[in-house]
């Protein structure tokens, strides 16, 4: 089986100041988890590797580079799942772990939960020496500005998805050689959410799934949108049905309801070509590294088109 990493920066329009940034951090993030493959990991630490790599890199909103709330503080989501048996660990509205993809893995397999949250999360993040750091080192002086300046929060959702001053959330998806597939999602929100928001990054069957017998999706876009359909699901359940005819009905029905968001995925390799598997739906920029291809491919979406959010 062709091993396969695809990741993804958000649902963002990029301003030309940042597009090598973007590009070249997205590439890198493709290239590391699969870098993870070649030496015979797991799809699942595949796309924890690429995900943290993108939480590390200030160019993006996750980890370091994150949005702050109404309070000015950081809070971030994550989600990791595993396509084999459909283990998932998530964490919601933490507050000083660089790598929340790695806290939302340990919860998957170091508790009975599926999702930890705020003082809950971080105090397990605390019982299993998972590395912290001050929450201000996860704060850029270009978020703290934009901040200041976007104080609105139903004002910062329009800005942030329609022009060229925000970032969104990052993600990856892979295949390994085994044929087992892999979700991770990674998020810092969106600028002035309430505190406590939770978008859809942390939640199972909207901001990700991996199940081996369909595929493996990562969501970015507007969370309450994206949690009002419980998109990743939905996505793989057109797959399911085996008919590409299917998946083009569910972005149709999506955008009959005025849904406009940026989708990101593709199904398990199985079922197709795996030349032919990965997709970019309205994502702003990804990138992605086959071995049946032997090379790497990426895109980068520059768009002033405006948002209608589902109401």
């Amino acid at each position: 089986m062709p091993a396969v990493v695809v990741v993804h920066g958000g649902a963002w329009s990029v301003p030309d100041k940042l597009a090598k940034a973007v590009v070249d951090g997205v590439k890198m993030a493709a290239l590391d988890g699969f870098s993870v493959l070649e030496r015979g990991g797991s799809a699942l630490d595949a796309v924890e590797a690429a995900v943290r790599n993108l939480e590390d890199n200030v160019t993006f909103n996750a980890g370091h580079g994150a949005v702050l709330n109404a309070d000015g503080d950081v809070e971030l989501d994550a989600i990791i799942m595993d396509g084999r048996a459909l283990g998932s660990g998530a964490v919601s509205s933490v507050k000083n772990i660089p790598n929340p993809v790695s806290l939302a893995r340990a919860v998957m397999e170091k508790t009975p939960h599926l999702l930890l949250t705020s003082r809950g999360a971080n105090l397990f993040a605390e019982s299993i020496g998972m590395a912290t750091v001050p929450t201000d080192t996860l704060v850029t002086a270009n978020e703290r500005e934009e901040w200041e300046e976007h104080r609105s929060y139903v004002a910062g959702v329009t800005e942030d998805f329609n022009s060229k001053c925000a970032h969104d959330t990052v993600g990856a998806v892979a295949v390994d050689s085994a044929g087992n597939v892999a979700c991770a999602t990674s998020t810092g929100g969106i600028r002035n959410k309430m505190v406590g928001r939770v978008g859809d990054a942390a939640i199972i069957g909207c901001g990700g799934y991996a199940d081996n017998s369909s595929g493996a999706v990562s969501c970015t876009g507007h969370g309450e949108s994206i949690l009002k359909v419980t998109l990743a699901r939905l996505i793989l359940s057109h797959m399911e049905q085996g008919s590409g005819d299917t998946l083009h009905g569910c972005i149709l029905f999506l955008t009959n309801k005025q849904f406009h968001l940026h989708a990101f995925f593709f199904p398990v390799p199985s079922q197709g070509n795996p030349q032919r598997s990965l997709h970019s739906w309205l994502c702003s920029t990804w990138a992605s590294v086959c071995a049946a291809q032997e090379e790497s491919s990426w895109c980068l979406h520059q768009d002033s088109g405006q948002l209608n959010l589902l109401q």
